[in-house]
């Protein structure tokens, strides 16, 4: 669990343990409109999770657009996101249709591809910061990203790399914490979430031993949805407990 707290210049404080694992985190107000009433256009940028590999019924951002419709109806999603994306592929294949859609929400999800086409640090953060200054800057719309789950428990990680993929997990996962700290978006923490979950719970993971199962969406979107309801709420600033 995340405690949020703010500091009296507002400027937004990331602090982590020494595994990258994000404790808590401040924002200043954004210099985006107060997100509006009624129905909405929630844009989602991301690899296979945001589209849904390895389940029947959708991944997390179908599963969160449901939970968006109950409370906003008539609200639309375009979904970018596709298997096998990489920061490279949000950035020069997502983000123009993303912006033009003039989007009230968005959430960004991308990473792990980047990791195992054995992209760099140094070109994934300057790729990562660049999606993120770009909407920041082209559009009103708040900003949640999510950093990268703890996979490293997969079945199809063999056993003698785990340690080392986990490694490299952690290493972006603080890179992406500090970038959503520079520019004002909002981080929801999966790897804490999937870090505790999934070693335990092999039923998470679909039958290609590496994506999430309907129910490793679920829980997803389960944990994730308190984030998007206080954004929805036009709490644009982190508070109280986040995951």
């Amino acid at each position: 669990m995340l405690a949020a707290c703010k500091n009296p210049s507002g400027r937004i404080i990331v602090n982590a343990d020494p595994e990258g694992n994000v404790k808590s985190m401040s924002a200043s107000s954004p210099n985006n409109s107060p997100m509006i009433s009624g129905p909405i256009v929630y844009v989602a940028l991301g690899d296979s999770t945001g589209s849904g590999v390895g389940a029947t019924e959708g991944g997390y951002v179908a599963r969160l657009f449901k939970r968006i419709l109950t409370h906003r109806p008539g609200s639309r999603l375009i979904n970018l996101c596709f298997s096998g994306a990489t920061t490279a592929d949000v950035l020069h294949e997502q983000l123009d249709s993303g912006i033009r859609a003039s989007p009230h929400l968005v959430t960004l999800g991308i990473g792990i591809n980047d990791i195992g086409h054995g992209v760099s640090l140094e070109q994934f953060s300057k790729n990562y910061g660049e999606i993120v200054a770009q909407l920041k800057n082209n559009t009103k719309a708040p900003i949640i990203v999510t950093n990268l789950p703890d996979i490293s428990s997969a079945p199809r990680i063999p056993e003698a790399m785990r340690s080392q993929y986990r490694q490299l997990i952690v290493e972006f996962n603080r890179e992406i914490a500090a970038i959503a700290a520079a520019h004002g978006a909002i981080l929801f923490d999966v790897y804490t979430v999937t870090n505790a979950e999934l070693p335990s719970h092999p039923q998470y993971f679909s039958g290609d031993g590496f994506h999430p199962s309907d129910q490793g969406y679920e829980l997803w979107a389960e944990q994730m949805w308190p984030t998007i309801a206080r954004t929805l709420s036009g709490e644009t600033e982190p508070s109280g407990i986040l995951r």
